[in-house]
């Protein structure tokens, strides 16, 4: 897969939630954007929670892969 560019990239693949959602949220206190790779059937659902929580928005860029940004 090619991966469009980001500040960071958070390979959460494998990982069942919570964490996804943690690791985005981990990265994003020292990122402005973030690439996130996961695929847990729930991980889009926790990811808009999440972003919503922190007035980020989530752009999704390929299945399982979501840009998300301050």
């Amino acid at each position: 897969m090619n991966e469009p560019s980001a500040a960071a990239v958070v390979d959460a693949r494998g990982m069942r939630c919570p964490w996804p959602a943690l690791r985005l949220s981990r990265a994003m206190r020292a990122e402005s954007e973030v690439l996130l790779l996961a695929d847990d059937p729930q991980a889009a659902r926790e990811i808009a929670a999440l972003a919503a929580q922190h007035d980020w928005t989530v752009e999704t860029a390929g299945e399982g892969c979501w840009r998300v940004a301050r």
